[in-house]
């Protein structure tokens, strides 16, 4: 406080910040880049243990031994759900009941703002089946939930057969203390958000649900099983859900406690856990592992079932049963057993989970970063920002500079105009809107004027907008107040560089990997573009480093860690179709990606934009 308070040693300590200002942000970009990268170094992250007492140990003695029942019942359902043409309604209901369940059924609709290509689907009708085990040993006033979405071909046909086979087993012990539902619903996440809406009785997206006829107690976890083929090599667990949320941890440690002990090969974003840790290759392997859960957090997806149950404060995870490594098979048999010892566990909850992590990310199962190790890597890049803010402010507060500046220009000193600053950003911002409103407000017309179709035309008008956006804002400051000053353009960055800080900041606390990212990309461009740089030079870094680039080079990181790289074209339309996925599932699900872009990113980035070409 005395370094601050004493005038003489604040000059002294400005003027060495404003001297340094630029090897200082260097310095910190490289370490915060170093410092992200080392936490996949398993000595620099923590080892995973379980937080919850009641599932600390695994020794409960799993029974279910009625795999074959269960592949009689999905070679069943396969059957009829083929000559239904679709979800076996009646036949799910007679087979839950025969099974001892309280058995309902929900039917609901949903017509999507424009059609969903990838999975040929515009006006949406389907029916969810569920089926209520009360427990027998408690008041009712809490509930597990066991899910597998009914996809339209043969791909999950070995989930509902299981979860058939588990209620019937699960009915005849009697030490549940929770209600168990078993969820069976028709168009993945549509369906999953519809039964949701229902029965916590909110509509929030749209959609047209008939009420629940049943409920359980309040959901204290969610299991969400997805089965590839009837040979299943791996379990590969998924806990990304909507807008970055994860679940608690302790979900994370008692699949992987459970998997050990049932010798069940268990991987995380589709790759194994190796022991190597110290050599290169091991390295390099859970570097790829926690960039993928970066990528795949930072895109707002639910990339699953049970993201949209976070949303609701229920921990959940999916399940997901891959064929990839021949050397290993899993029956169904083990596989009930690992999802009976899981059940089990939780029924011994006494409240929700929470004593262990909720922010985190995983680059093997066994090691986890917390937020309290990532955080600083993200705030030495923030810092960057915060230090040209007080360069600027420095040099718009000292009064030589001023006249210096205007002897330059030959004016008077002058502070600059309100016009001046609010013209670009007002149009920044209202470009924004455009690209967040017009592209499906215009897909119609469209589709009359261009041979393309609604999806098309919603995702090349996002792109025509964003790309007439670089033309539009860089001379708006000449529209009411003529040229613009020297010091107008400082107060603009200092402007944008105090706004980026701020949306950075809030971005990364709910979720870390997207502001990250952004941060990663905006803050270079953003700290040192100014007027007098090689203009060429700096609106090709600033395009390469635009958000809209920025998600064309995720797409293809994303396939070269899934080790399936893609062409040029076939990148380009992964990245046309991320654009579509985007904004529907903004409309369908709630997500915030899209609109965070378009609204504030996008218009950030556009104002800086509007700095370069400042004349």
């Amino acid at each position: 406080m005395g370094l601050l308070s004493d005038p003489n040693r604040r000059r002294a300590l400005t003027s060495l910040l404003t001297r340094l200002n630029t090897p200082l942000c260097v310095l910190c970009y490289v370490a915060g880049v170093a410092w992200f990268m080392g936490l996949a170094f398993a000595p620099f992250s923590l080892r995973c243990y379980m937080s919850e007492n009641a599932m600390g140990s695994t020794m409960v003695e799993e029974r279910f031994s009625t795999g074959e029942r269960a592949l009689g019942a999905a070679r069943e359902f396969a059957a009829q759900k083929k000559k239904a043409g679709g979800m076996p309604v009646q036949w799910l209901v007679q087979a839950m009941q025969s099974r001892g369940l309280e058995v309902y059924t929900q039917s609901f609709s949903r017509m999507l703002p424009f059609p969903d290509e990838s999975k040929e689907r515009y006006m949406v009708h389907g029916t969810n089946v569920y089926g209520i085990l009360r427990a027998p040993r408690a008041p009712r006033t809490e509930s597990l939930v066991l899910s597998a979405p009914c996809s339209p071909d043969g791909a999950n046909n070995q989930a509902v057969g299981l979860l058939l086979a588990l209620a019937q087993y699960f009915k005849g012990q009697v030490y549940w203390a929770k209600d168990l539902i078993f969820l069976v619903n028709e168009h993945d996440l549509i369906g999953m958000q519809a039964w949701l809406e229902g029965y916590h009785d909110v509509n929030t997206t749209g959609i047209s649900a008939s009420p629940l006829q049943g409920r359980g107690g309040s959901i204290q976890a969610a299991l969400s099983l997805e089965l590839s083929s009837d040979v299943i090599t791996s379990l590969d667990l998924v806990l990304e859900g909507l807008n970055g949320q994860l679940p608690n941890l302790d979900l994370a440690n008692l699949f992987h406690a459970f998997c050990q002990k049932t010798n069940i090969l268990c991987t995380i974003q589709g790759k194994l856990q190796r022991s190597d840790w110290d050599t290169v290759s091991g390295y390099t392997h859970s570097v790829q592992t926690m960039l993928l859960m970066v990528l795949r957090q930072a895109s707002g997806r639910s990339w699953g079932d049970h993201g949209l149950f976070l949303r609701y404060h229920i921990e959940a995870a999916t399940l997901r049963g891959i064929n990839s490594f021949r050397q290993y098979k899993t029956d169904i048999t083990t596989l009930g057993k690992l999802l009976e010892g899981m059940f089990r566990k939780l029924n011994n909850l006494l409240e929700r989970l929470h004593q262990s992590y909720f922010f985190y990310l995983m680059p093997s199962l066994s090691r986890f970063v917390s937020i309290g190790y990532y955080m600083p890597a993200f705030s030495l890049l923030v810092l960057i920002l915060l230090l040209r803010a007080l360069d600027l402010w420095v040099q718009l507060s000292d009064p030589s500079t001023a006249l210096e500046d205007c002897a330059t220009e030959g004016e008077e000193v002058s502070s600059p105009g309100l016009l001046s600053l609010l013209t670009p950003v007002l149009i920044s911002h209202l470009t924004g809107v455009a690209l967040y409103t017009l592209p499906v407000l215009s897909q119609h017309a469209a589709v009359q004027h261009f041979p393309v179709s609604e999806t098309e035309a919603v995702t090349l008008t996002a792109v025509a907008i964003y790309t007439a956006g670089l033309a539009l804002p860089h001379n708006t400051h000449r529209v009411l107040s003529g040229a613009g000053t020297e010091r107008g353009w400082r107060v603009l960055k200092l402007l944008s560089l105090l706004y980026l800080s701020a949306l950075l900041g809030c971005t990364a606390l709910l979720n870390f990997s997207l502001g990250f990212i952004l941060a990663l990309t905006l803050v270079p461009v953003t700290a040192f573009i100014t007027p007098h740089a090689p203009r060429l030079l700096s609106a090709g870094a600033m395009v390469l480093l635009s958000p809209a680039i920025t998600l064309l080079l995720c797409v293809f990181l994303y396939q070269e860690l899934q080790e399936a790289p893609v062409s040029p074209l076939e990148g380009w339309a992964l990245f046309l179709s991320a654009i579509s996925q985007g904004i529907l599932d903004h409309h369908l699900y709630g997500s915030l990606l899209y609109p965070l872009v378009a609204l504030l990113v996008f218009p950030c980035w556009l104002q800086v934009w509007n700095i370069l070409f400042w004349k």
